[in-house]
């Protein structure tokens, strides 16, 4: 539904208990460009990306409307940005028993200082239940950008919380397609290239692969559907070939 008719906020389940939070902003050159935030309703809700701080009204009364911004109790974050975590200390202020959640790495060098409350660390491949939900971190230096980067995974409903990966710009109304993502995300990638391309990323996309996520959560764009594992490897292929 949509949630604020004047931005175009709007929310949409793409799993079960998972919901998209996204607003459309247009680009100085008139074409649309999307920041999502994934909210996971359980009895330790999660929120995934807070968006930039300028977008916290438009987030929390999103959220608002699935459930109250106070029971938030994890802020999680892939790595330290603005459309990542630059809202983090409002909604920290709003929900009292609220931590940020993120890798040992942004924990460390930046989250412990820029954070208004201690964050919880998760180390590689550590879990955390939600209560129906199970999350599974992932470090992924460099993927793609940020030493601290990291990406979480729902256990359960196998929805990958892909961050960066697969941005595509334009229209992003639609909550959840199967179309193809990887064609306009390499458009997009071409025309200012954000991946690091370190020496470690097809191992660590395969190593994501091996998770077979059935649904990503991409921070700008369309959530898609599908055969993730297959989707990665593509992304890989993709991202070798121009080396």
């Amino acid at each position: 539904m949509t949630t604020n008719p004047q931005s175009g906020t709007n929310v949409q389940e793409i799993a079960a208990g998972i919901f998209r939070i996204n607003t459309p902003v247009p680009l100085p050159d008139g074409n649309l460009f999307s920041f999502n935030q994934y909210l996971v309703v359980d009895d330790e809700p999660l929120l995934f990306h807070s968006g930039p701080r300028q977008l916290f009204p438009l987030v929390s009364e999103a959220i608002a409307s699935v459930m109250p911004v106070e029971r938030l109790r994890y802020i999680g974050l892939s790595h330290v940005e603005a459309d990542e975590c630059g809202a983090l200390n409002l909604f920290l202020a709003a929900a009292p028993q609220a931590v940020p959640l993120c890798g040992s790495i942004a924990a460390m060098v930046s989250m412990s200082d820029l954070a208004d409350r201690s964050p919880r660390a998760l180390a590689d491949g550590e879990e955390l239940p939600l209560g129906s939900h199970t999350m599974r971190w992932f470090d992924t230096p460099h993927l793609p950008h940020g030493w601290e980067c990291g990406l979480m995974m729902e256990t359960r409903t196998r929805t990958f919380f892909c961050g960066d990966l697969f941005t595509q710009a334009g229209d992003s109304s639609k909550a959840l397609t199967d179309a193809d993502i990887l064609g306009p995300s390499e458009a997009f990638r071409n025309q200012m290239d954000y991946y690091a391309h370190a020496p470690q990323t097809a191992a660590l996309l395969a190593r994501l692969a091996q998770q077979e996520p059935r649904t990503l959560a991409c921070m700008h764009g369309s959530a898609w559907q599908g055969d993730g594992a297959s989707l990665l490897r593509q992304l890989s292929v993709a991202l070798s070939a121009q080396r």
